[in-house]
């Protein structure tokens, strides 16, 4: 690792001036989880790094007056899956926060800095985005707002200027009668990065599925909303063939990774199968072991 100079900005505009003087010569640290292994793996060799442990107010997880969720951007993973505000309310986060990597990311990592890397193979985006997550990015000429499907734009690439920081996180309340589902697939059990993950929200109206966000992420560069298999169910009474359908639907649409950890073809099929085993948990229905 080749040294660099550690900076420690008290505030939000301070760090942007940093960033924008020093310009591609500098990163933002935050937890570090990441950061550090690719300094480490010689894959970034930064001059400076931007530390953010000063800014204490994006440490903070609360509700608004419109009950929205609002989690700052410094917030560990831990810090999500603990929270009983997430637990109560947002309960597939809170599950979601609890099964990233490790423990050792997870008391250590940041949710804004998960989102910032761009790492198609993790877990919080997929989960976000199913749940119309925006994004609040500050400078020091002032703050934007942006859908996190518009923030992530490709392969460990983000809509995130070179001036700018991620600050915070909101969620909007889930309807009532909202049933939300995520699910991760390891190749092996050894593994802490899912191979694929299918994050679900769906909305009954007495037997039949009046609105479903499906979002599959990990298998794929960023994560894929799945609009056709979502239109396919909305107003049908789910059974296992039609989740079925709808499974083929997700699996056809996407465009898969092709990598060490497994090619297109492979990851095609998980996703079916995920997908069709995650309808089914949701909707309660029963497949015939095989």
């Amino acid at each position: 690792m080749h040294e660099f100079d550690y900076l420690e900005p008290s505030s939000v505009v301070e760090a942007s001036d940093m960033l924008a003087e020093l310009g591609e010569d500098c990163r933002v640290i935050a937890g570090g989880t990441a950061l550090m292994l690719a300094m480490r793996q010689r894959m970034l060799n930064p001059s400076h790094l931007v530390s953010m442990a000063k800014l204490t107010q994006l440490r903070s997880i609360s509700a608004d007056g419109q009950g929205w969720l609002r989690i700052g951007a410094l917030c560990q993973h831990a810090d999500v899956a603990e929270s009983p505000l997430v637990q109560a309310q947002w309960s597939m986060l809170a599950s979601m926060a609890g099964r990233v990597a490790n423990p050792q990311v997870r008391h250590q990592g940041t949710i804004g800095g998960n989102l910032c890397y761009g790492d198609p193979a993790t877990d919080p985006p997929s989960c976000l985005m199913a749940l119309n997550a925006q994004l609040v990015l500050a400078s020091s000429v002032g703050e934007r707002v942006l859908p996190l499907s518009d923030f992530l734009v490709d392969y460990y690439t983000t809509a995130l200027a070179s001036d700018e920081l991620l600050t915070e996180i909101r969620v909007p309340p889930l309807a009532q009668g909202t049933a939300a589902l995520y699910t991760r697939h390891l190749r092996t059990a050894a593994d802490h990065r899912p191979l694929v993950n299918v994050a679900l929200i769906a909305r009954q109206a007495g037997a039949a599925c009046a609105e479903a966000r499906i979002v599959v992420g990990a298998s794929t560069a960023i994560p894929t909303r799945a609009s056709r298999a979502e239109a396919f169910l909305q107003g049908k009474v789910p059974s296992i063939g039609l989740i079925a359908e709808a499974a083929d639907l997700i699996a056809a649409d996407i465009e898969p990774l092709s990598d060490a950890r497994g090619d297109a073809d492979y990851r095609r099929d998980m996703v079916r199968v995920v997908s069709r085993r995650s309808m089914a948990k949701l909707f309660g229905l029963r497949e015939e072991s095989t």
